[in-house]
């Protein structure tokens, strides 16, 4: 690389970083099949989070099938410079888009580029685009696990995740679960998995027919290890709401549907001002510090088949030795715990050579002892079964919140 390139390619990165650290969170939105609904997912996760009085950037890079514009009525739309950055499209207060549909000069065009100008064109949308200070960028990209979200994975290496959309039949979850497994591959959290079209509500009697079926993007997500944001269900008012550029969120802000993309958004709010979540923060098995055992012991206190709120209450230690590298179990055992008295537990952990505690709630001096045992502590896991907290350890999708239990 010439001395020109380098410049080139520093002054690039370091506009790059300048506006995206402008940007508290990223969030890629995400599917391996067509026609689940994804953009009108990304569409209304934005509208809510802007109704929410967060300030939301709105960035559709979907180079084969640009929807934004058409569910935002924003149709007609040219990209607009001011000699040195492009200026987004103010959609409503609160909302800025970007769409490869305003590059079109007809919206009936087909785009036919290979890898590397998507790769360009996509750098130059995020370093260029002016979006200011936002609290959300939320990216829709095309279905499939190709160029484009590649080309983000490796431009916003910290991006907060991605939330994947599907609809509950097994043909649209097994492409989907590609899509979990690229976000492993490339490193990016998966910060849920949203069921679209999940029941048809009739616009009469408001019975739910399940036309594709139920619960299949739940099972799914449980089998995976990462969380289930919630069921869209068919409403005729979404698709009314879509074909004439009317957020749906908004105008039919009652509606069932409307609440469970709301509830679906929560994980999102609690976001605090850095990269990760406040009350969630994803944790990665190839992140661990101080950490460089090939086989690692962890425990997780249970009780009726779920994690034990606090870690002193449990009835049994589920303990797991895991393979670090290929990220499998290797063995896994039951043990009731000694009576809890102060100090018994760390003690007792760690004869049994565990490495990690996986616990609902501690207290900061029962951390201190296992700490001082060598043992790291996570505390803040959501109360789930030991299989699905493991699983979501291996696939670098454990939500970690809150110490519910501090004392």
């Amino acid at each position: 690389m010439s001395a020109d390139e380098k410049l080139k390619s520093f002054t690039e990165s370091k506009e790059l970083k300048q506006r995206m650290d402008q940007i508290k969170h990223k969030i890629l939105v995400l599917s391996g099949k067509g026609g689940v609904g994804k953009s009108t997912v990304a569409a209304n996760i934005a509208v809510t989070l802007a109704m929410e009085g967060k300030n939301v950037g709105l960035l559709d890079v979907d180079f084969h099938g640009p929807s934004i514009p058409v569910l935002l009525h924003l149709e007609g739309q040219q990209i607009r410079t001011d000699n040195e950055s492009i200026i987004p499209v103010d959609f409503v207060e609160r909302i800025k888009v970007m769409s490869l549909g305003f590059m079109l000069q007809n919206q009936d065009d087909a785009v036919i580029w290979r890898g590397p100008m998507k790769m360009n064109v996509i750098k130059q949308l995020l370093t260029d685009v002016k979006w200011g200070e936002l609290d959300y960028l939320i990216i829709d990209f095309p279905p499939g696990t190709g160029d484009e979200p590649l080309s983000v994975a490796q431009l916003i290496p910290d991006s907060d995740g991605a939330i994947i959309v599907t609809t509950p039949q097994n043909l649209s979850l097994l492409d989907v679960r590609k899509s979990i497994s690229f976000c492993k591959q490339v490193n990016v959290p998966v910060l849920g998995v949203i069921e679209n079209m999940s029941g048809l509500i009739c616009p009469n009697c408001k019975t739910v027919i399940n036309v594709f079926k139920a619960g299949g993007g739940e099972t799914m997500a449980k089998e995976m290890g990462v969380r289930f944001l919630g069921r869209i269900p068919i409403d005729p008012l979404i698709v009314e709401a879509s074909d004439s550029g009317k957020p749906f969120v908004y105008h039919y802000a009652k509606t069932e549907a409307a609440v469970a993309f709301k509830k679906a958004v929560e994980p999102l709010l609690n976001m605090h001002s850095g990269s990760k979540t406040e009350t969630e923060k994803v944790i990665h098995i190839h992140k661990k510090e101080n950490i460089t055992k090939k086989v690692l012991k962890i425990a997780i206190p249970v009780v009726e088949g779920h994690l034990s709120a606090h870690f002193g209450h449990c009835e049994e230690f589920a303990i797991y030795d895991i393979d670090v590298e290929n990220k499998n179990v290797l063995n896994q055992e039951n043990a009731p715990p000694p009576p809890h008295e102060p100090g018994v537990l760390p003690a007792w952990l760690s004869e049994k050579k565990v490495d990690i505690i996986i616990a609902g709630g501690m207290g900061t001096r029962a951390q201190e002892l296992f700490t001082e045992k060598g043992i790291q502590v996570i505390v803040g896991a959501p109360a789930e079964g030991p299989d699905e907290l493991i699983n979501a350890y291996l696939n670098g999708a454990l939500a970690a919140g809150e110490n519910i239990c501090d004392h």
